[in-house]
């Protein structure tokens, strides 16, 4: 294995922060189970990692319109459908307000974790009722106070916003929860905080019944976003299908994008590191999504994110952002530029002055980025 250039490597780390004493571990484990091999091709890789995830192949059924509505320059339609366990997938469905049934690129927004599990798809996009003040509040720290797949859908995209196990309308009910994880009711704790809270310890749980069921948290996310992205495409007002997401949503858009040929375009916001560099402090803050099962004796993050190469990928790095180490972002660059190195016109890797966020700058810069790719050189899809 390369080198660390923060310091160190993780065949032969020092002290790791969080394991301590413990950090041995990390070089033996490296030794005997092969970490972070060199990757095998791209099609090759996918097909590899899709059986190491347990990647289910999943269908939306029986899609139903629930309700329509217009507000500002958007048309919304509530659609929801079967994807053969647990509750009705619900999900958003934007498009301008004059548009009326011109074929449109289509963007699947995929929502963000940020240990908000009670709100899923309104966490980045309003329905009829408007939005609640703890998405607000997680709005204004971490998207520059916007619904940002509101905001793509008035500038000439179709969007589809789907909720996704454990969050929304996929959440998992209190009541089916282990009694230590549900918790006791605390004073003045809202409904949406108390569920979001018992939700971050069930999260473990649930990763556990994905591990012993052969597949993972990540295989079925990406299972259920496949089935979000096939029917997408399948609507008879879309053409060119891409997608983007932050943090646990740029998780979601890069499995999606490695998994799905049917995409044209990727976006990931502020969430590519490569894993050895997450090693040193970084492994706890985020979800089990990014930590399935054998990935690392296949490849390195980098590489599966871009297995698809050379199919368009934008990466936005935060320079400030304080869950992924610089080091593994820079490596994650590099690496991901050493596949695109036959199109380097096709990667773009941004690295910019910010935090752990999908502000309005960069909700900028990926609106246009999409414009162009899933458009050609033609500038606005639509108006």
């Amino acid at each position: 294995m390369r080198s660390d250039p923060a310091g160190g490597s993780a065949d032969r780390p020092g002290s790791l922060r969080h394991l301590g004493e413990f950090s041995a571990l990390a070089g033996i484990a490296a030794a005997q189970r092969g970490l972070f091999p060199p990757p095998p091709p791209g099609p090759e890789l996918r097909e590899r990692a899709r059986d190491v995830l347990g990647v289910l192949d999943l269908a939306a059924a029986d899609v139903r319109t629930e309700r329509t509505w217009t507000a500002g320059g958007v048309r919304g339609e509530e659609v929801s459908w079967d994807v053969g366990f647990g509750p009705r997938t619900r999900a958003y469905v934007l498009r301008p307000r004059e548009a009326g049934d011109a074929v449109l690129p289509g963007v699947l927004a995929l929502h963000c974790h940020a240990g908000m599990k009670w709100a899923g798809k309104e966490k980045i996009a309003d329905g009829p009722e408007g939005h609640s003040a703890e998405v607000a509040r997680l709005r204004a720290s971490i998207y520059g106070g916007r619904a940002w797949a509101q905001e793509l859908a008035a500038r000439g995209f179709t969007v589809l916003v789907p909720d996704v196990l454990g969050w929304g309308s996929r959440r998992i009910p209190l009541a089916d929860m282990p009694d230590d994880v549900r918790g006791l009711p605390e004073p003045g704790l809202g409904e949406a905080d108390r569920y979001d809270a018992a939700a971050a310890r069930y999260e473990h749980v649930l990763a556990k019944y994905c591990t012993v069921l052969g597949t993972s948290y990540a295989g079925v996310v990406a299972g259920e976003d496949l089935a979000a992205a096939a029917y997408l495409r399948s609507r008879p007002d879309v053409g060119a299908v891409g997608c983007a997401g932050l943090s646990g949503g740029g998780l979601r858009a890069a499995l999606l994008g490695a998994f799905d040929p049917g995409t044209a375009a990727v976006a990931v916001v502020a969430m590519v590191s490569s894993y050895r560099d997450l090693l040193d402090g970084h492994v706890a803050g985020h979800t089990w999504m990014l930590y399935p099962p054998g990935l690392s004796r296949l490849c390195d993050l980098p590489d599966l994110v871009a297995c698809a190469a050379p199919r368009p990928l934008l990466v936005w790095y935060g320079e400030h952002d304080p869950i992924l180490p610089p080091a593994g972002m820079r490596r994650a660059h590099t690496m991901i530029r050493n596949h695109y190195r036959q199109a380097p016109a096709d990667y773009t890797g941004v690295f910019a002055d910010a935090g752990h966020c999908f502000d309005v700058p960069a909700q900028e810069r990926v609106f246009d980025w999409l414009a162009r790719r899933l458009t050609g050189e033609r500038g606005e899809p639509w108006r």
